[in-house]
């Protein structure tokens, strides 16, 4: 029998249409249903309703399937603990044409088995990783949060053809083997979604679609800013021991943070700038093993602070200057050291230097430690 066919054009009625296919897809069914990349087949993650997809779809039934979900915040149900650049690639490119692959802590594996129900857990994960997909298309961001189950979504088509990028497509391949088609037009970008992989170290491309690999890295580029009052002291400090201390932990040398997605940058309220970090401030950090000597002082900009994703203070009239730039910051400013500030040295001792070099440094290593990277 062919596949009924529901036009979902704006119109009264597109609600309850997409509602009866959730529960249609909640049953066991199969639904073709639109994304911005190509039409995808809605799918329960059990094994009965997947063994029937695999063969609709002339697939070995031992392939895994990407979990497609509504809203971004949902992978938190599949994925306990993201790194700051996933976290960034999440923000940034969902809802969107990205598929993303995850591996989980073996810790948290069991504690997700426990709570996902109906052999929902061995149909999603593979060898302790995930695939997750959240499309930028509001039928198919519809269909899924009113679906009440775990929905896999695999592209609409046989395996070896081309995947439907309309609905006449997916009625021509599939038309008499499934169950309904959401028929909302053409797909935006009629092409495939990216599918990367995000692991310690890197974003690994598995699949060009959309986004390209230079995309997922500008994507995922995380942001770190020190400001101080003159930036040729205290926030100097602390990017140099911030760059040192963060590539430590990451296995890398200073010079490839930037590679692998990591910015460090420091800038002063004071409006002055291009000066060279000061003597005391440069001994300092060349005693604990980090060389700002080719730093140049900059003015804490709207830009800077906007661009940045998490910016730390040496004291709260720092902090109060970043929020004065932008309000919206507040949320990712702090002070370096916790509750504590940090004193100016400008103009003292070298001793002097040495003792608020460690306290940054010490400041610096708890927050790092606090990353998950």
């Amino acid at each position: 029998m062919a596949a009924r066919v529901e036009e979902i054009s704006g119109t009264e009625g597109d609600i309850e249409r997409i509602e009866q296919a959730a529960r249609l897809v909640e049953s066991g069914g199969l639904v073709a249903f639109p994304t911005e990349t190509v039409y995808g087949i809605a799918c329960k993650a059990d094994w009965d309703a997947l063994a029937r997809l695999s063969t609709v779809k002339g697939r070995d039934p031992d392939k895994y399937y990407t979990l497609h979900v509504g809203q971004v915040d949902d992978y938190r149900t599949y994925v306990p603990k993201v790194s700051l650049r996933t976290a960034k690639l999440i923000r940034r490119a969902w809802p969107g044409p990205l598929t993303l692959v995850f591996d989980i802590d073996p810790i948290d594996l069991g504690g997700l088995k426990s709570h996902l129900h109906d052999g929902a857990f061995d149909v999603l994960y593979k060898n302790g990783s995930i695939g997750i997909r959240c499309p930028d298309h509001v039928v198919a961001s519809m269909l899924l949060r009113l679906a009440r189950c775990p929905v896999v979504a695999p592209s609409a088509n046989l395996t070896g053809e081309r995947p439907a990028t309309d609905a006449d497509q997916v009625a021509a391949q599939l038309g008499n083997q499934i169950d309904l088609i959401l028929d909302a037009g053409p797909c935006k970008y009629s092409r495939s979604s990216t599918v990367a992989k995000v692991a310690k170290g890197a974003v690994e491309l598995l699949r060009e679609g959309v986004y390209s690999q230079a995309d997922l890295r500008e994507m995922a580029k995380v942001s770190f800013l020190f400001v101080c009052t003159g930036n040729t002291c205290r926030s100097a400090m602390a990017e140099g021991l911030f760059r040192l201390h963060l590539a430590r932990k990451l296995g890398c040398s200073v010079d490839v943070l930037e590679t692998m997605a990591y910015k460090v940058v420091s800038a002063g309220t004071m409006d002055v700038a291009g000066a060279p970090a000061s003597t005391g401030a440069v001994m300092a950090c060349r005693q604990r093993g980090a060389d700002i000597g080719s730093h140049i002082s900059q003015h804490l900009t709207r830009s800077l602070v906007e661009e940045s994703d998490l910016i730390f203070g040496m004291t709260r009239s720092h902090c109060e200057q970043v929020r004065l730039l932008s309000p919206d910051a507040a949320s990712k400013c702090s002070l370096l050291a916790g509750d504590a500030e940090i004193p100016d040295p400008v103009g003292q001792p070298q001793d002097i230097f040495d003792r608020c070099a460690d306290v940054i440094e010490a400041a610096v290593k708890a927050r790092i430690g606090e990353f998950i990277l």
